[in-house]
């Protein structure tokens, strides 16, 4: 049969996982009729309720006689892992480009990536139906982008089809839209005429490059990659080694799982070219070669670019520890994590000097804020640092420090503000340009650790209109302090729960960002405090009651709205001497010493 394996990338929300929903319909994955749920790839529910994709998926869809392999990817640089190793299954890329916000940071980054390994592109301009489409200049945009980007002059000469992947239609030229037959049949042939066919050679003997791992409850540790010679069978006997050639283990195949539409298909046989998932083998993981026990070298797997941020992973000892998860010890955390590194070869996990803690690197606070809500969810509590980034000595003994570039679209009226914070973040403006319709695009170079907690700053100072994307651009000399916070906390100094007339009398402190009822106990961040020093505070105390009545009636309490803290904001928000203590209910602040003496006394020493 012919088969084409190819990948769709692009930047976050330009329409990945909708383009893919409209092909497997149109390619009648779907009986008619079938109720289907809109981005059928995002199986995870944390995908769905974000409308992310973290998870690199792989669907099939038979088109006139040719098989293709399609593998949804991320679009956020944070799961940048999961997008470089799928690139080495397939031979060919369809890059989404959203007509109006043009070729943005994470289009560069992926871009790069399938131009190094040779991939030839095929560039699909989405959302051509929205009223600030700019189509020429986003066609234009993108040549200049593969021409900085060194692609020769094959990859230059790409094919560009104009489409809007929720109403599921693609066109050859933007005249034609008016009269086309809408559907994505221009689009499916150019699949199958400009992807070539996988090479490989089946009289070789079997082997394949891991590329996804995941636990099934059924069949144990499942591994996902293309067939790059030879066939497999149920019950042949294989081995894995290591890219250094190492053996890992030898077993036998128990299930050959195909892709089938949204389906895994057992089969009795695949062969070369094809993308499957094999089960069998108990140690294998990620980047590991499984072949027939005659091969002796291992295939080569692409580097995976370094952590660039690091957090700490603590047992929750808060006075509240152990009352609304069920997953609390050290040892169940330290498997978890564990598991986590196995199919996840952008995380990295190292245990610390101290006591029940792991120091975890991933390439941004998204990624690791999505590690942190899944082990929530699973039962687990933990108390989390503040990220803090990766730095690198050079052969010259000086310190470097990770950079991103950092892409700003914002209205010009905001834009001076931007400029002004950013800069205090030690962020230099590289290029300013009008973008349409009264905004301005800024880009700058920037030190990751600078753009820490920026994000709600952001959007409140363009009152929730700039849109901010950044990705990794490389290592430069350390840039010197950077101010967190401006502000200090106000911090609980009793146990107990919130009384609403203590929180009342407090509010000219500083706004809340607990509720009246809520748990409370000593050393608890309860709230945010208007001056740069931190204040302990009561909230634990009543209105005191006496027999005199007063002439007037008493105030009704009117409390201000709380600030509503979430993970990603709990974790951008936290000074180096706070934590975050994140509970399957509940999300709380806390000083990292709760003892108000123990505090000064480590504040003194420099230990906070």
């Amino acid at each position: 049969m012919n088969l084409r394996n190819i990948a769709i990338i692009a930047h976050v929300d330009h329409g990945k996982t909708t383009l893919v929903d409209s092909l497997l319909r149109q390619s009648g994955v779907f009986r008619a009729g079938q109720q289907v749920t809109e981005r059928a790839m995002d199986s995870g529910d944390i995908e769905r309720e974000r409308g992310i994709t973290i998870l690199a998926k792989c669907t099939s869809i038979l088109w006139q006689g040719t098989r293709i392999n399609i593998v949804d990817t991320p679009g956020h640089a944070d799961f940048g892992g999961e997008v470089e190793r799928i690139l080495s299954m397939v031979d060919g890329v369809v890059l989404l480009v959203d007509a109006a916000e043009g070729p943005l940071p994470q289009t560069k980054f992926v871009v790069s990536k399938a131009l190094a390994i040779g991939l030839k592109p095929m560039v699909v301009i989405n959302k051509v139906d929205r009223a600030d489409a700019r189509v020429g200049e986003v066609h234009n945009e993108v040549f200049d982008l593969f021409a900085a980007l060194d692609a020769s002059d094959e990859q230059l000469d790409f094919p560009t089809l104009f489409a809007s992947g929720r109403q599921g239609w693609a066109v050859e030229q933007m005249e034609a839209v008016e009269n086309a037959h809408k559907d994505l049949t221009p689009l499916f042939d150019l699949i199958v005429r400009h992807v070539p066919a996988p090479k490989v050679d089946a009289s070789a003997p079997f082997c394949l490059l891991a590329t996804i791992l995941e636990a099934n409850p059924y069949l144990g540790r499942l591994l996902t990659g293309r067939i790059q010679s030879g066939a497999v069978k149920p019950g042949m006997a294989i081995k894995a080694l290591r890219g250094d050639g190492h053996l890992i283990e030898q077993g036998r195949v128990t299930k050959i799982l195909a892709f089938r539409g949204l389906e895994r298909t057992p089969v009795e046989s695949a062969e070369a070219g094809d993308i499957v998932a094999l089960a069998g083998l108990g140690k294998a993981t990620v980047a590991d070669t499984l072949a027939d026990i005659s091969v002796m070298e291992p295939l080569r797997a692409r580097p995976i670019d370094p952590p660039t941020i690091a957090m700490t992973f603590s047992v929750n000892d808060s006075p509240l520890a152990g009352t609304e998860g069920d997953k609390v010890t050290s040892r169940v955390i330290r498997e978890r994590l564990m598991r986590e590194i196995e199919g996840n070869v952008a995380i990295r996990v190292r245990e610390t000097d101290e006591k029940d803690s792991f120091e975890v690197a991933g390439r941004g606070e998204l990624q690791l804020g999505i590690l942190i809500e899944t082990m929530r969810r699973e039962g687990f509590e933990l108390t989390i640092s503040r990220p803090r980034v990766l730095f690198k000595i050079d052969e010259d003994s000086q310190r470097l420090e990770p950079m991103e570039e950092v892409m700003i679209d914002v209205d010009e009226q905001f834009s001076g503000t931007v400029v002004n914070k950013m800069a205090e973040r030690k962020a230099e403006l590289t290029d300013m340009r009008p973008s349409g319709g009264g905004k301005v695009r800024l880009t700058f170079l920037a030190p990751s650790r600078g753009l820490i907690g920026y994000h709600g700053e952001f959007l409140s100072d363009t009152r929730g209109t700039g849109m901010m994307n950044r990705i990794f651009h490389g290592y430069a000399p350390h840039k010197g302090v950077i101010q967190a916070r401006h502000t200090g906390v106000l911090v609980s100094n009793g146990k107990g729960e919130a009384v609403a007339y203590a929180m009342w009398k407090l509010q000219d402190r500083g706004p809340m960002i607990i509720v009246p009822g809520a748990k409370v106990y000593e050393g608890m961040v309860i709230g945010e405090h208007s001056k740069e020093n931190d204040l302990d505070v009561n909230v634990l105390e009543g209105k005191k009651l006496t027999n005199i009545r007063a002439s007037g009636k008493d105030e009704a309490i009117r409390l201000t709205p709380p600030l509503h803290m979430t993970l990603e904001k709990a974790i951008a928000y936290i000074d180096d001497d706070e934590l975050v203590e994140v509970t399957p209910k509940s999300i709380r602040l806390r000083k990292r010493y709760l003892d108000p003496h123990v505090r000064k006394r480590m504040a003194r020493k420099g230990e906070v």
